[in-house]
């Protein structure tokens, strides 16, 4: 039939059927739909044809909406367009797959995968670079639409407002982020790939004694003074101490062991608590909760920024500094007083130098004596630095060579 209001009105669901569709003998291609929606009976135009190798059915519009002769001249002008060599339902689809894929929808899915293999540290900075405003412009682009050149003008922007190390970090970030794509099918390549890889200067900062001094008597007795107290005492990561759990401390055996879910090398790590840091960590008041610091009910201090600023005007004349420049100044300071470089590393938790390649897989010891020998000497070195030079600190012993 040639479709009119009159004729499309009478056309009905046949028996048995949920959907059933009528062509126009005038126009081919041009067709209406009936279909059955629960108590509600869809009738709709459309427009069917074949694009690369399939049937596509294009939905022009509703009959309650559209009459006949506007209907007609609808899918007029979208055969014209498959004319040519136009795909509309497929180009619909591919749009609804983009926005499927934008980089930010992409990026959370991304960030709930890795979810549970992070470290929480890891994890709140690729969630910072990857949903904060480093690649906001890019947020609502599909992911396999990104080029080289969008990725390189968002991270000379990160490095002009945010600085150098900033930069790589982001860069970093989306990389991974690539090269997961890569693996899921997501995309057929990564354009992070060939972009400048950002180099940042390596940090050379070490505190006097006496600026770890006037930083330490600076320190209120807050979960952050206590924080940064105990970085003095141990050498340890920011987030390792802000993370801490009382399930992690014996007083009993006088250690704390950090697991290796909590460690960035994977490497359980056991320090000695001894004199400061004991008192310290006696003095810390005990609640519900497992984590020594914080108050949300999962996860430990937060608000670094914050009370940073509040140390540094508290502390007086400190030349500018960082809180990771105290685990290069324990470093530093105990070789000043002997400590050996391996014994040092094993603070630390490095795996590197003296541990790495065959040296590092035939011996496994933790050095357990000589760490808490070390930390003892460090501690007489902190207490005299406290103190203003009261007690005197003896040298760590050298070993004798033959």
């Amino acid at each position: 039939m040639k479709f009119n209001q009159r004729n499309v009105a009478r056309l009905k669901l046949p028996d048995g059927k949920t959907e059933h569709f009528e062509w126009d003998d005038e126009l081919k291609r041009f067709g209406f739909r009936l279909r059955s929606e629960g108590a509600r009976l869809s009738r709709t135009w459309v427009v069917q044809y074949r694009a690369r190798g399939r049937t596509r059915r294009l939905k022009i519009g509703d009959a309650e909406t559209l009459t006949a002769e506007q209907a007609r001249a609808a899918a007029k002008v979208m055969l014209g367009r498959i004319a040519i060599g136009e795909d509309p339902q497929g180009d619909k689809q591919a749009q609804r797959l983009s926005n499927a894929r934008s980089l930010r929808s992409v990026a959370e899915t991304y960030l709930e995968m890795k979810a549970a293999t992070l470290r929480p540290a890891s994890y709140r900075m690729a969630k910072l670079y990857l949903l904060g405003s480093y690649f906001r412009v890019l947020h609502s682009s599909a992911v396999t639409d990104i080029t080289r050149a969008d990725v390189a003008s968002c991270l000379n922007r990160t490095i002009k407002d945010h600085g150098r190390v900033a930069g790589r970090m982001a860069r970093s970030a989306l990389s991974s982020l690539f090269t997961w794509c890569l693996r899921q099918g997501i995309t057929d390549s990564n354009p992070v790939v060939g972009t400048e890889a950002v180099q940042a200067t390596a940090r050379e900062r070490v505190l006097s004694d006496s600026e770890l001094a006037a930083i330490w008597n600076a320190l209120p007795d807050t979960d952050y003074g206590w924080i940064v107290k105990l970085l003095i005492c141990w050498g340890m990561r920011r987030d390792e101490v802000g993370g801490l759990r009382w399930s992690e401390i014996d007083i009993d055996a006088g250690t704390i062991t950090l697991p290796a879910a909590r460690v960035k090398n994977r490497h359980t790590h056991v320090v000695p608590l001894l004199g400061l840091a004991r008192s310290i960590i006696a003095s810390i008041p005990r609640t519900e909760r497992d984590h020594l610091f914080g108050t949300r009910s999962a996860g430990g201090h937060t608000g670094w920024d914050r009370c940073k600023k509040d140390l540094d005007a508290r502390a007086g004349k400190v030349v500018p500094w960082r809180v990771h420049d105290i685990r290069r100044t324990v470093a530093t300071r105990m070789a000043d007083i002997g400590v050996e470089p391996h014994i040092i590393e094993a603070i630390l938790n490095h795996y590197s130098g003296h541990r790495r390649g065959d040296a590092g897989t035939y011996n496994r010891s933790r050095y357990a004596n000589q760490v808490r020998a070390a930390l003892a000497l460090w501690n007489d070195h902190l207490r005299s630095l406290i103190e203003g030079g009261g007690r005197k600190v003896v040298p760590f012993p050298q070993q004798e060579t033959a």
